[in-house]
């Protein structure tokens, strides 16, 4: 066109009046190139025609330039040079950075932003080069002037951009001095999110930099949040102690609670807080606003009419003994917390035998239901205490088991339940079931508490070799879900002790490598810390180190989606054993831990899912039969309906224990979610195993899980917004699907109770709204399904699909919720379990 055959002319004009002697041409030359380019528009498909037309003058303009003296107009040109050459220069020479440093240090940001990004690709990529080099060259200079360009992006909405340049020049601890109340949102939004993209140690000092920024800008809840994921134990005290806000400080308390994290304060309204006391009394009124408190029996969830099975064919061939003990499991699950069911706490004599209606290990599982339908509440101590005094030992058992029970997860200042299991009756019983009773029942109702009275207890019986495998394992792996993430010195060479001196038969029993969980849980998500014991167990030649070995791998980097690991994982499960000559057990805890490793974040996700497919295909029936087990941990209570599909057909594989695992599993994906798809396969898998007790057994396991709480529950580690993970249902979930390793052994023969560790990653799923006296506040609020809005652009939505409800509500693994009322403002950050609201005082009430 005419306007741009007028510019190409006016621009070689000018290229002339630069090569031209006269001096005095050179500066309003060198003006008016900079405001064309300056003022030229550029879209995001074309370059600026400025630049288009000077194309063909790029090498006569450093000519000039190189012939030019030292003076401001040759930095002035250099500045234009610098601009040119993002879009003419050869790859890799970085001539824009060469020409900026030479040019007169006017703001990157007057040349517009495309310039800015381009220089700040240029820096990294000479950084890089830089230190890449024997010695490593200085790189000072650069950070300088990336540190000038850090506010350009802040300003402009590019917060990414900032975070990403100084965390590939290493210095993201520049960042919070440039961060303000409006950017520092987004900016810690983003760089946590890199979190699980970055490789150690480098994931550390991100997480301390946002919590760093959030610290400043005094968002408590954040930075609490943050200190938990760095499971940095004297950094949360900090966190929760410098907080100057009280209410704010309770709502710190119902985030610790969640967490499991408990340590005495001066007021008593935080303890009660931090010790969960609340909850059972909290959760019986969230089931009176949704009318779900009447007592369902099992054959409610069975639904057996619905079942295709002729009546006079079932009745003959189903072993009683292992329905009435399913039942009692599933009447334990689905009446969890509600205080009352139809078979344990019913009030007329002939539903009061139903403990008598099993036998052995069946009894015990019974009365340890009990503990299991007064969760949380101990104020109901004293139902259990009538089975105290029988003269049957499964009955004593299970009143401890149910004791230990009921107080999972809440402390009590008395320490009733510790102080009542620990007397020598119990503890030092004759009897075996209740001695191991009790050491199990520690074991859960501490979990998470590092309790050193309970080390106390507990130690002697891991180091005695006069005791059974059986007692000194559950009693270290009592002690791992005590001190769960500890990496506890003491009681991890005590156990490494243990394992040396013990002789090789005994390392076989089914129990010990329950002794090697306890081991691994201490190190649980602590990453290196777990070399020493690695170490340690090389010099063990039993095949049982090499299961201990991989269990602590797994555990030491539980939901760090660490690629490297996972792949090592993988390769364990490449090789082929003979199984009569070999032990191939560690390769089940192999697949296990690619779920447990990469569950915290979507794309390791999806990436395990696609693996578990393969294994399938080409696995040893050792890897086949953990797959199952692995997709359940993967999905726990997230009902996905391809892994449903994927479970579905795995139950009906021809190796049986591929099929109860599948069948157990599917309980998992859907425990507590009263998913009606899941809940009608279980009743077509109960139709088509009708004559195989084992299998109808575990398909009734599977149903009592998925109605868990009636459906108000969940057994997913993640919580607040899936950001973290909670150590002690780790813990809890690990040991069910390691007993479920050898299932024909335990779950199937006398060690079915170990069902009930589960009861450490169940809590309700429920958001609670409390006023500023802690007293529940109906309020509105939208539930919808999660949408990750990380680095978009704007105040993007971050549920979608919502409808709006009345609190208490509850929420679905995806789903996430915001208020939908201006009248208030929450006090947390996530709005999930608890959370505290305060009048917004500039709303003014309608």
């Amino acid at each position: 066109s005419e306007e741009d055959q007028e510019l190409k002319q006016q621009l070689e004009l000018l290229v002339e009046r630069l090569q031209e002697s006269n001096v005095n041409l050179h500066l309003p030359a060198l003006e008016t190139l900079r405001t064309l380019i300056r003022t030229s528009t550029s879209s995001m498909t074309s370059v600026p025609k400025p630049l288009k037309f000077l194309r063909p003058h790029h090498s006569s303009l450093i000519q000039v330039y190189n012939t030019w003296m030292e003076n401001d107009n040759k930095r002035f040109l250099s500045d234009i040079l610098s601009v040119l050459a993002m879009t003419f220069a050869d790859e890799g020479k970085r001539e824009s950075l060469r020409y900026r440093k030479q040019g007169s240090l006017e703001p990157a940001g007057s040349w517009g932003h495309e310039y800015v990004r381009h220089l700040a690709a240029e820096i990294i990529g000479e950084y890089s080069v830089r230190t890449d080099k024997d010695p490593p060259e200085n790189t000072g200079d650069l950070l300088d002037l990336a540190l000038e360009l850090v506010p350009f992006f802040l300003e402009h909405n590019a917060e990414a951009d900032a975070c990403d340049l100084l965390i590939e020049l290493e210095s993201l601890d520049q960042l919070p001095k440039f961060v303000d109340q409006n950017t520092f949102k987004r900016v810690c939004l983003y760089i946590v999110s890199c979190v699980s993209y970055v490789a150690p140690p480098d994931d550390v000092s991100i997480l301390k930099t946002a919590h760093t920024i959030y610290r400043i800008q005094n968002e408590w809840p954040h930075a609490l949040q943050i200190s938990i994921r760095l499971n940095d134990i004297e950094l949360i005290k900090d966190d929760f102690n410098s907080c100057p806000d009280s209410l704010t400080k309770k709502q710190l308390a119902y985030i610790l609670a969640r967490q499991r994290i408990y340590w005495d304060t001066e007021d008593d309204d935080l303890n009660n807080i931090l010790s969960n006391a609340e909850l059972s009394e909290q959760f019986y009124s969230l089931a009176r606003d949704l009318d779900v408190l009447e007592p369902k029996a099992p054959e409610d969830i069975y639904k057996s009419h619905l079942e295709n099975v002729r009546s006079g064919i079932s009745s003959t061939n189903v072993d009683s003994a292992r329905q009435n003990l399913a039942s009692t499991y599933v009447n334990a699950f689905v009446n969890a917390g509600f205080r009352s069911d139809k078979l344990m706490t019913a009030t007329t004599e002939e539903d009061a035998s139903w403990v008598y209606k099993n036998k052995d290990h069946g009894m015990m599982a019974a009365v340890a239901s009990v503990g299991m339908i007064d969760l949380w509440d101990l104020s109901k101590m004293n139902e259990l205490d009538k089975y105290m005094y029988s003269t049957n030992d499964y009955i004593k058992a299970g009143g401890l088991l149910g004791l230990c029970l009921l107080a999972a997860g809440v402390r009590d200042e008395a320490e009733a339940v510790f102080g009542y299991v620990r007397e020598d009756e119990w503890i030092n019983n004759k009897s075996a079931i209740i001695r191991s009773s009790a050491i199990v029942g520690l074991g859960i109702a501490n979990a998470g508490s590092a309790h050193e009275d309970v080390m106390e207890l507990l130690l002697p019986f891991v180091s005695d070799t006069g005791l059974s495998i059986e007692l000194a394992s559950l009693a270290s792996l009592s002690l791992g879900q005590v001190f769960v993430g500890t990496c506890n010195g003491e009681i991890a060479s005590t156990i490494l002790q243990t394992m040396m001196e013990r002789d090789d038969n005994q390392l076989k029993d089914p129990y010990a490598k329950f002794m090697g969980l306890g081991l691994a849980l201490l190190f649980l998500g602590k990453q290196e810390a777990a070399e020493a014991p690695l170490e340690t167990l090389k010099a063990i030649e039993h095949p049982l180190a090499r299961q201990v070995g991989v269990l602590l791998e797994i555990c030491a980097f539980a939901g760090t989606g660490n690629v490297l690991k996972v792949q090592q994982m993988l390769q364990y499960c490449t090789d082929h054993f003979d199984p009569e000559k070999e032990d191939d057990k560690f390769q089940a805890f192999a697949v296990i831990g690619v779920a447990l490793i990469s569950m915290g974040e979507d794309i390791g996700s999806e990436m395990a899912l696609r693996s578990f497919n393969h294994l399938m295909h080409y696995g040893e029936p050792v890897i086949r039969r953990s797959v199952p087990l692995s997709l359940g941990l993967l999905c726990a209570s997230n009902p996905v309906v391809h892994v449903l599909d994927i479970l579905s057909k795995y139950s009906h594989d021809n190796d049986n224990e591929v099929a109860l695992n599948a069948i157990f599993a599917m309980g998992l994906v859907g425990a507590g979610t009263n998913n009606a798809r899941l809940a009608q396969m279980l009743r077509q898998l109960a139709a088509y195993y009708h004559k195989e007790p084992n299998c109808l057994f575990m398909v009734r396991i599977a149903q009592g899980l998925v109605h868990m709480g009636k459906g108000t529950m969940t057994i997913n580690p993640y919580h607040s917004n899936r950001m973290l993970l909670s150590p002690v249902a780790v813990s809890g979930l690990l040991t069910v699907l390691s007993a479920f390793t050898d299932v024909k052994t335990l779950i199937l023969g006398k060690s079915h109770w170990m069902l009930y560790y589960i009861v450490s990653a169940i809590y309700p799923r429920f958001l609670i709204t409390l006023d500023e006296n802690l007293k529940t506040l109906p309020v509105t609020v939208r539930v919808g399904q999660a949408v990750d809005v990380v680095g978009q652009a704007g105040r993007p939505k971050t549920i979608t699909g919502f409808q709006t409800h009345s609190t208490p509500v509850l929420l679905a693994f995806t789903e996430r919720a915001e208020l939908a009322t201006e009248q208030y403002l929450p006090l947390s950050s996530v709005l999930e379990g608890f959370v505290i609201l305060k009048k917004n005082s500039d709303v003014s009430p309608k």
